[in-house]
Order: C-alpha cells, then structure tokens, then sequence
C-alpha cells in the first residue's frame, strides 16, 4: 500500500471520527436518534454525493475496525445487564433469542424469496441477519422514553443477547453457501451451537480472569483498569475467534454481563469510559458503512424493497411477539409495545458489508442488494420506530413513574443518612459522586450510586435524574452544589432543588438562595464534613419523633426555632408524604420528623423536644 493510499485511509478514518462526533451531538441536541443522522450523514459524504469518505480506502481494514467495534459495543452492552432483572423476565427473554430469532429468520427469508424474488440462498442470508436488533439503537430509544422497567430490560436485554446468536447463525449460513459442497445446513446449526456454547465459556472463563485481576487494588495501577480491560475485551475476542472461529462476539458479551454484576469496584468508571469508546466507535462505523452503500442499490430494490421492511415490521415481528409471549402474565399493551420496537443496529450493518464483500470475492450475484436492503432495514426501522416509539409509549400508558423521587449530590455520611431515611419510606434517591470510597460505602449500606462527575451530562442519564421530582445539592462546596442543582433544572427540567450551605462565615445566605428558586436544605447553614465526622464517628444517630402540642395557641414552630447545633432535621412526614426538611418548612401537629441527634448534646435536644411539645415515634 502506497503513501498517497495511506494517507488517504487516514484521512477517512479521521473524517469519519470527526463528523460522526458532530452528528452525534447535533443528535442529542434535536433529542432523535443519532443513526438516523447518522446514516443520512454517510450517505452525504460518500461518493455519490460530496465525496469527502472514501470507503474504499479503507476496504482492508475495515472487517478488523468492524471486529474490534463490535467487541467494544457489546462489551459494554453485557455490562449494562443485571442478573437479578433478566432473572425476572428469564421466560420470555429466553423464547425472545431462541423462538423469536427462528422466527424473525424465516419472515425474513420469505420475503426475500417471495416479494423480491431472490434465490434461496440469498434469501436465507438476509433471514438471517435481520435477527439482531442491537443495543447501539435500542439503549438510546429507552433512555428516552422512559418505559416501565419490566419492558426496558425485556428489549434492552433482547437487543444485547440477540446480536451474537443472529450474528453467528448468519456467519454459520454463509460458509454453507460460499461451500455448499463442504457444508450442509444441518451442519450451519450444529456449527452455530457450538460457537455460541464456546463462547459463552470462554466469555464466562475471560470475565471471571478480569474481575480477579481488577478487584484487589495493587494489580493494577489506579488509572489502568479501563485500558487494561479493553485490552483484555479486545484479547478475549480474538483468542476466542482463535479457538473457535465466530465466537468472539459471544465470548466478549457474556464477558461483559460477568464483569457488570461482579466488579463493582471500578465498575462506574469502567462503564462510563466504554460508554464514551462505543459512542465514538458507532460514529464512525455508521458513517463509513453508510457511504459504502450506493443510491443505485437501494433505487433498485425498488417498491419490493419498502414491502419487505414494512412485512418484517408488522407481520413478522407481532407474529414473534405473540408465539413468545403465549401463556405469560404479560399485558396487552405491553405485547404490542414489544411487537412495535425492533430497530436494527451497527451489527446488521457490518455484517450485511462483510457479507458483501465475501459474496462478490466469490462471484455469487446478490451481495449489494442484500447489503442495500438490510441498510433500508435499518434506516427505516430507526427512523420510523425511534421517532414514533415515545407517542406509542404514552397512548400505550406504559412509561415509568417520573416526577418522583432525589438525586443527591454527594455520598458522604451525612447524604447517605439523609438518602436511607428517605429510602425507608419508599422514596425512590440515588447519590452521585465521584469519591469511589464514598460510593463503595453507599452501595454497601444498600443505596443506588453513581460514579462520576455529576456535571456530566452522562452521569444524570444514567441516573435518569429527568424522572426525579428534586436534587439535593449536599457536598462541603455549596457553589457546586448550586451548579449541580441548577444544571437539574436547566438540561432535565427537574422541578425541586435544594442545597445545602456551609455554616463557615461568608456563606450565601438564604435568602439570597431563595431568590434563585433553590430551597436550603435542612433549614440553616451546616457544616457538612464536620456532621459526616459525628456519623462516621457513631456519636450522631437518626430519631424520629412526632410534633404533637399539648399547648393548642402553640400548634405550629417555625424551622428556625430547632437548636442546630445539637440536631439536623432530615425529613418530615406528613400526611404519609416524605419530604427532604428545607427552610420553608414550619412544624404542624402530626409530623413525623427524622433528626440526626448529636450525643454529646443529648440531653439539651431532648429538653428542647420535651418542652415544645414533640414525643418519641413509635419504634423509635
């Protein structure tokens, strides 16, 4: 390969990078599908029109770039799955990869021979390929929508699980048609089990090597552990290819579905770098595919083309639906919500290219109309499906609870007490913070956390902070705690925000928080870290007890009449409603409040309860 040759590869590979970023964000900005843009981006670029990506500068390169893309994506895509979920929904999933994906292929193969009138062998590829759905498609959709959680994991797990089984039988199919002397299709589905079944075990036995070697903390360098593991994710795919040709996909998934529910410690961080590397990856891969693909390809599948995406979208995927729903306790609309969303991925597309390529290498005709319908396949089931699937979800009714429950920012000791009361009454909180000793803490006591800098945009969708109906600024810093709240506001619409203020001189004053719309936590100003001390220290506990006056000209005291230095107010109940205490709160008679009480000052809180009318709770 010449200088002019390389540079050129060079230029389209850091092209792509490029405008595939930029589609992306622009995508997150208009709130739609970033594929969408994505393939129209493509398609813009390539040689039909401006010609700035040159696919076919890249033709040699590219099953590598498509092999090491696809085990980062469904990498990361096992990390996101959690046992105990998809034990809940195991039935149905389980008949969803297996029925379903039997299904979904002969639909598939029918259409092709019967509406485009394709030879079987031909037909039977595509059948096969438009098994996956795909995680990078799917994930975002649900993101946006908010489902309930049942149907989320259901098609979250569907589009992970799905996409090495499809990708596999696929692969299995076409060496019976390049050497259909060598093989039988008998033998593509014996063949097919087995590379699915090594790697699962090698993924399982890959998983378990990196969790032992990242758990202990003097292994690995700290700041490693996510170089290290893509370059163990990266490894494992090629010694399971190795080992057992095709099977890489499915070592790096059940790779990643082990690494996701057995190494929490660096988990957080991990995720959130594989996040990032798979955005980066999925842009670039779409926009070369993309290009890759003529006008003149996708003219010439012609209306049969539309028939056949539209028969897999409404025929075929409602008849999947219902064989792998029958006897199960599943409602109507949430049937027809999973007949709706199949959309396929960045896996049908590299695989529809890679078959291509080796079908024209062979001389067998067909291999560019297969490639253009599986991309009219996926352009049209992520346009429509994606940009439709929030409507549907609200005239179905099955999006989730929103406007309830807190994002706190902080896991120190004096946020993780305030966030278990409010868990003991069924408030749904998760904490953010970037101390991975803090988070580890929270999530032993038994609390949802996330790790990160809580001013990414990426770590308030993962803690899906727009379902939330407050956030709770609670660090030392209370100019962060402002920015956080803020930020709530002004990107997710969160409605209720406090924060809480620090008790050293020249803090913000209340009022003047106020006059932003922003509520002071516990009603004055605390010093956070010397209250997380007392915690930590066992020297301030949590009591409850209930305002009941005996003094009727006395029913009511204002936040500012507690002696703050011997108590923090945390929560009030009233009238089974739990709120986080702020300065606006004025006690009435029948309020449940949680106080941390300080135990050197114990006697002093419990003259102030006795004389001002408050007993113990019950159980207290």
């Amino acid at each position: 390969m010449g200088d002019t040759a390389l540079s050129q590869m060079a230029l389209t590979v850091s092209l792509a990078l490029l405008f595939g970023i930029i589609i992306h964000s622009l995508a997150e900005h208009l709130r739609i599908p970033s594929i969408v843009l994505l393939l129209s981006a493509g398609a813009l670029l390539g040689p039909d029109l401006l010609g700035w990506i040159k696919p076919e500068s890249v033709r040699f390169v590219l099953p590598s770039m498509i092999g090491y893309a696809v085990a980062v994506i469904l990498f990361e895509g096992g990390m996101n799955l959690e046992l105990k979920r998809l034990r809940r929904e195991s039935t149905v999933l389980r008949r969803l990869v297996t029925y379903g994906a039997f299904i979904t292929a002969a639909g598939g193969t029918f259409a092709a021979r019967v509406i485009m009138g394709w030879d079987w062998n031909i037909a039977v590829l595509f059948g096969t390929l438009v098994i996956v759905t795909g995680p990078t498609v799917i994930t975002p959709i649900l993101r946006r929508i908010k489902l309930n959680q049942n149907l989320h994991t259901l098609l979250e797990a569907e589009g992970i699980l799905i996409d090495p089984i499809g990708a596999i039988i696929a692969i299995g199919v076409l060496e019976v048609v390049l050497h259909p002397s060598e093989h039988s299709f008998l033998y593509s589905i014996i063949d097919a089990f087995l590379r699915i079944g090594a790697g699962t075990l090698l993924g399982i036995a890959g998983g378990f090597i990196i969790v032992v070697v990242l758990r202990p903390k003097n292994i690995i360098p700290e700041g490693l552990e996510n170089v290290f593991t893509l370059a163990a994710v990266l490894a494992l795919f090629q010694l399971s290819d190795l080992l057992m040709p095709e099977s890489g996909i499915a070592a790096v998934t059940i790779a990643g579905l082990v690494v996701g529910n057995f190494c929490r410690r660096i988990l957080r961080d991990l995720r959130e770098f594989k996040e990032q590397l798979t955005v980066l990856l999925i842009a670039m891969l779409f926009i070369l595919l993309a290009a890759d693909v003529r006008f003149e390809e996708i003219a010439l599948l012609g209306r049969s083309g539309i028939i056949t995406v539209v028969f897999l979208m409404i025929i075929v995927r409602p008849i999947s639906i219902l064989i792998c729903t029958l006897g199960m306790k599943m409602k109507i609309r949430d049937r027809a919500f999973l007949s709706w969303l199949a959309p396929r991925g960045i896996v049908a597309a590299a695989i529809a290219s890679f078959f291509a390529v080796a079908l024209n290498n062979a001389d067998i005709p067909g291999g560019d109309s297969l490639r253009a319908l599986v991309f009219l396949v996926i352009a049209v089931t992520v346009t429509v499906q994606g940009l439709s699937a929030g409507m549907i979800a609200r005239l179905l009714k099955i999006r989730r609870e929103t406007n309830s429950g807190y994002a706190i920012l902080g896991a120190n000791e004096l946020a993780r007490a305030l966030a278990l009361e409010l868990k003991n009454y069924d408030e749904r909180v998760v904490l953010l913070d970037s101390n991975a000793v803090a988070c580890n803490l929270a999530e032993e006591e038994g609390l949802k956390v996330i790790f990160g800098n809580a001013m990414d945009e990426r770590v308030l969708i993962r803690a899906r902070i727009e379902d939330m109906a407050g956030c709770i600024g609670l660090t030392p810093n209370e100019e962060l705690n402002l920015l956080f709240v803020n930020r709530a506001r002004e990107q997710f619409k969160v409605q209720g925000r406090l924060i809480s203020i620090s008790e050293s001189k020249g803090h913000t004053s209340i009022e003047a928080i106020n006059e932003t719309g922003v509520s002071v936590l516990f009603g004055a100003p605390y010093d956070v870290d010397l209250w997380a001390i007392r915690i930590r220290r066992k020297i301030a506990l949590v009591e409850r007890w209930r305002f009941e006056p005996d003094d009727k000209d006395r029913d009511t005291i204002p936040i500012s009449d507690i002696p703050f230095q011997s108590l923090v107010p945390l929560v009030i109940l009233r009238k089974g409603n739990p709120l986080p205490v702020d300065n606006s709160i004025e006690f009435r008679p029948n309020d449940q409040v949680s106080f941390i009480v300080f135990k050197e000052m114990q006697d002093d809180a419990r003259g102030w309860f006795g004389q001002n009318g408050w007993i113990p709770s019950p159980g207290q």
